[in-house]
């Protein structure tokens, strides 16, 4: 019989969508079989305290979780995020209820040993429940007491061989896609890039010393799998230089019909004759391509890499060769201000081992953000506040088309007087004369 009444829960689990209170009752089931042959390090019932408390927020309105001071590692300002309940006599099993957060392998490559080593690690010493993966990309393992943290971090670091990942106002655990691992779309090496720089800023991951949050994310293409346009503030994203490559004869192909588009993938329904005017060219975002008797054509200069016709048509248009990746800053969910997408910074560059060029642009920005960022501002909010200009000068690039939109829609770049040439400073002068008579 269930520790605590859960009507309102159980309403959860009606309808036809799988609901994570089965699961939490499954998961509070297998610790009570089993109370008996394991000696669990936390409560056995912390799964039946946790839906009482959930119940009992449901019940109230509001939460009864609070935040009751710093928990963490030895050595580590992030990783261990503090949980305590507020109502710690009704519900002991929840008293602590600490979230730790674990760096996840590059790609969320795993073997099942690894994920089978994890999750007795987090039944014996943890609630058992688990989050694969938060939002940011960590392992996310929820619940625990404060006297389990160091026995988990040792495990995990000295058997796992498995680091925390990042929490509070620190660089967090940088994300990637599985890049060239498996997909033939990805135009540099996210995984290496990812790694690398994960090494390269441990003291900024695990030591908070920003403004607030910074997350560094890796898309291998613009496809963008790991959504780092939206939730980075600085997102790497693949992409190339030179043409589209173009098999007219794989065009013919899929146009005939002997070549399923979409990869073949229809979700089970037939869509009828491949129609490539209809399902290709008009809905090219730029009207860069058009069809010349039997070849396709490109204006491969007016093309903003969307991957639409590569992703309807794979063998017949294939990314090109001349690749490397853009660098965007600035995306972000609401915190302070509203959600903002990434805007362009460095169109295109290199993503070639040591990786210099671009840690020289993340480290001028983290320069001025650590120097001109409020609390809890994040970069893009910086940006907003002093202008994109000014990110241009502390960084060292100069403006470029790219990083406009459409004219007159981007107000980030003006020209000071000081630094035109004095037949310019005339014509200005002269300009500003005539509209003020």
């Amino acid at each position: 019989m269930a520790k605590h009444e859960t009507p309102l829960l159980d309403q959860l689990e009606s309808g036809p969508w799988p609901s994570f209170v089965s699961d939490m009752k499954q998961q509070a089931e297998v610790r009570a079989k089993n109370e008996e042959n394991i000696e669990f390090q936390i409560p056995a019932d912390v799964v039946e305290d946790l839906m009482g408390v959930l119940e009992l927020s449901f019940k109230h309105g509001r939460t009864h979780w609070k935040h009751g001071g710093i928990v963490g590692v030895f050595g580590y300002g992030g990783g261990v995020i503090g949980r305590y309940c507020d109502q710690p006599e009704e519900f002991p099993g929840v008293a602590h209820f600490h979230t730790m957060r674990v760096n996840q392998p590059g790609g969320k490559f795993y073997t099942t040993e690894f994920l089978r080593k994890l999750c007795d690690l987090w039944d014996f010493r943890g609630s058992g429940i688990t989050n694969m993966h938060g939002s940011t990309g960590d392992i996310i393992f929820l619940g625990t007491t404060t006297p389990q943290l160091e026995e988990i971090f040792f495990e995990l670091t000295h058997n796992l061989n498995q680091d925390l990942g990042g929490s509070g106002s620190n660089m967090r655990t940088p994300a990637d896609c599985i890049g060239m691992a498996r997909c033939e779309y990805a135009c540099y090496d996210t995984q290496a890039l990812c790694y690398h720089l994960t090494q390269e800023y441990q003291d900024e991951l695990h030591r908070p010393a920003f403004p607030y949050k910074f997350k560094l994310k890796f898309d291998g293409c613009p496809n963008g799998c790991v959504a780092s346009i939206a939730r980075a503030d600085m997102a790497f994203i693949g992409t190339w230089r030179d043409d589209i490559r173009i098999d007219q004869e794989a065009v013919q192909a899929y146009i005939g019909g002997e070549i399923a588009p979409n990869a073949n993938d229809h979700d089970g329904h037939d869509w009828g004759a491949f129609d490539i005017q209809k399902e290709v060219i008009d809905l090219c975002p730029t009207d860069c391509m058009w069809m010349e008797g039997n070849k396709l054509m490109i204006e491969d200069k007016e093309c903003n890499r969307c991957m639409h016709c590569i992703n309807v048509m794979p063998q017949a248009l294939r990314i090109g060769e001349d690749r490397g990746l853009s660098i965007l800053v600035g995306a972000k969910a609401p915190i302070l201000d509203g959600a903002q997408m990434g805007s362009m910074l460095v169109p295109f560059i290199k993503a070639e081992d040591p990786y210099d060029e671009i840690k020289e642009v993340i480290e001028n920005i983290w320069d001025w953000w650590m120097e001109e960022g409020k609390n809890r501002e994040r970069l893009g909010e910086l940006m907003k506040r002093q202008g994109f200009q000014k990110l241009l000068e502390v960084t060292g690039l100069d403006p470029d088309p790219r990083m406009v939109q459409e004219p007159r829609t981007n107000p980030y770049i003006f020209w000071k007087e000081d630094e035109v040439e004095g037949g310019w400073t005339r014509d200005i002068n002269e300009y500003r004369k005539y509209h003020q008579r």
